[in-house]
């Protein structure tokens, strides 16, 4: 459960497979034309760096490299725990009182924007060098601010050597792919579950919009002015979701605190869905060897094939008084080397596509099927009010997975909240 700043509510309650406008796969279009650009020559002075968890402890050690560059400027960072993250922002704004720039969870971007805290992103920063669905997080109302610092997406994990001996040799493309490889682990591979879903909860839309958007679903409507969840699209997705604990493919008494590796290593739960922070884990937990027993493979096809993206955006705060500093910190932090060298570090994939040429990263066979997935991968509309929102799709999803609840109602229930409570603007 590291990572994926974007939801830090899910975080917090540890019930998430852990961490933003759907289906448009650009940045380049975003307005920068009001922004004021960054100047030419050596970044100068001291800026307040805020950054949260294990990014909060890694990036001064990064910072060094800037401020070796710029002999005449210093980067003083802070770590801020997950947990406090969110109420010391909103404090902080509310009292003049930001850093000069900040990492930021991606479904903060609307309300901190909306609050009018963030800085415009200068035109000189290319928006087309990140991943169009990273690149969308940045965006309320059709400017950006700030840009992606590093992504996330999620992928199917399978156990490789237990769906051969289930006699599938291939990785599933489909929905009825996917569903036939969880049976089939049940039935001939030993597994207690097919596999790991979250059955409602925190953070578990998280779990289900790879199937939504996979099948062609839109969070908005009107123009992307309105949210937009009671639709035929978003219902198949959780008919199909629901199918798995009805059926008795997953648990829907699973654990609120996840016990995902182990279950995964033992083989008990041979198949989950999460990101790139797992291969590690279960890497680690299953020894030597294990990074040959199992897989990743991107989101089934329905109509498409597509994931979350997460990861966290670096912003400046409009009351900064070392504005320039800090946005050529940003654009530091956006060099493609620098995001290799990021990597290296901590892990965190590269924001910038490019970045991904380098051989840390292209030699990795897992780590590419990550990267394609992020061709397509979106997030959530970036509206104020979407943490209070999508708690109330949070909480009808677990009624249908639990309790045997009729999707069409419980989304019609969703919508009417998310239309009751708004967009905040």
């Amino acid at each position: 459960m590291r990572r994926t700043p974007v939801v830090a509510v899910a975080t917090l309650a540890a019930a998430a497979l852990t961490l933003t406008a759907c289906g448009r796969d650009s940045g380049a279009a975003a307005d920068t034309a009001t922004a004021k650009d960054i100047s030419a020559g050596k970044a100068t002075g001291t800026i307040t760096v805020w950054a949260m968890g294990a990014e909060g402890e890694k990036l001064p050690a990064l910072a060094k490299d800037f401020e070796a560059a710029n002999p005449g400027a210093k980067v003083n960072v802070t770590a801020i725990p997950w947990d406090a993250a969110h109420d010391k922002f909103t404090t902080a704004i509310t009292a003049g009182k930001t850093p000069d720039a900040a990492m930021v969870g991606t479904t903060w971007m609307g309300e901190f924007a909306g609050l009018d805290a963030l800085d415009p992103t200068p035109k000189s920063i290319d928006a087309s060098q990140f991943f169009g669905g990273a690149q969308k997080t940045t965006e309320v109302d059709g400017k950006s601010f700030g840009v992606p610092w590093y992504v996330e997406t999620r992928l199917i994990y399978y156990r490789s050597d237990l769906a051969k001996k289930a006699g599938i040799t291939e990785a599933p493309k489909s929905w009825e792919d996917l569903k036939a490889m969880a049976k089939a682990m049940q039935d001939k591979a030993g597994a207690k579950w097919g596999i790991g879903l979250q059955a409602g909860g925190t953070g578990s839309w998280q779990s289900l919009m790879p199937f939504a958007w996979s099948n062609g679903a839109d969070l908005t409507k009107d123009g992307g002015k309105a949210y937009n969840f009671d639709t035929p699209e978003i219902k198949e997705a959780v008919d199909y979701y629901k199918s798995f604990f009805t059926d008795g493919i997953a648990d829907k008494a699973a654990p609120a605190t996840p016990t995902t590796e182990p279950d995964f290593v033992s083989g008990k739960v041979p198949m989950f869905i999460s990101g790139p922070w797992e291969m590690s884990a279960v890497e680690k937990l299953g020894g030597a060897g294990f990074k040959d027993k199992y897989d990743v493979a991107p989101m089934p096809v329905k109509k498409t094939s597509s994931s979350f993206v997460g990861g966290s955006d670096f912003v400046v705060f409009k009351s900064s008084k070392q504005r320039d500093t800090a946005w050529k910190f940003v654009q530091f932090l956006s060099d493609p080397k620098t995001q290799a060298k990021w990597y290296q570090q901590s892990t965190d994939l590269p924001s910038v596509q490019s970045a991904w040429q380098d051989s840390s990263i292209s030699s990795d066979k897992k780590l590419a099927t990550f990267g394609e997935q992020l061709k397509t991968a979106q997030a959530p509309p970036s509206f104020a009010t979407w943490e209070q929102v999508v708690a109330q799709l949070d909480s009808q999803l677990e009624k249908v997975t639990k309790q045997g609840a009729d999707s069409s109602a419980a989304l019609k229930s969703v919508q009417q909240q998310a239309e009751s409570i708004g967009t905040g603007k």
